[in-house]
């Protein structure tokens, strides 16, 4: 027998301990979202259209009406959809940025 295949006998031996990845740690949405119990879905919603919406008209308002609010009712806040997309790619630019920092935070010791 050779010195390697005695060294893989005693490694299968051996019980390795297995690391739980940021990946598997399970995510509660009550944690998450403020609502009443058993209307997180609805809440979760409302959240979904109102956030990103109000994200994208601050956005305009500083960004492209440079604060000034007679610029700002000039502009076409009528276009739900693009003032919600341009807050919406804010406000995942942003949790992305979270989820990436928590990742590196991570401590799987525990």
């Amino acid at each position: 027998m050779y010195y390697n295949q005695l060294k893989r006998e005693d490694a299968a031996k051996r019980k390795r301990r297995k690391k739980k990845s940021f990946a598997s740690k399970e995510i509660e949405i009550n944690e998450m979202v403020w609502a009443p119990e058993g209307y997180e879905g609805i809440f979760l919603f409302i959240y979904i259209l109102t956030i990103p919406y109000i994200t994208g008209a601050i956005f305009l308002f500083f960004a492209v009406a440079q604060a000034d609010f007679d610029s700002f009712i000039k502009l076409n806040m009528t276009a739900f959809f693009i003032v919600w997309a341009i807050g919406y790619e804010i406000v995942a630019t942003i949790l992305l940025v979270s989820i990436f920092i928590m990742f590196l935070k991570y401590d799987d010791s525990k």
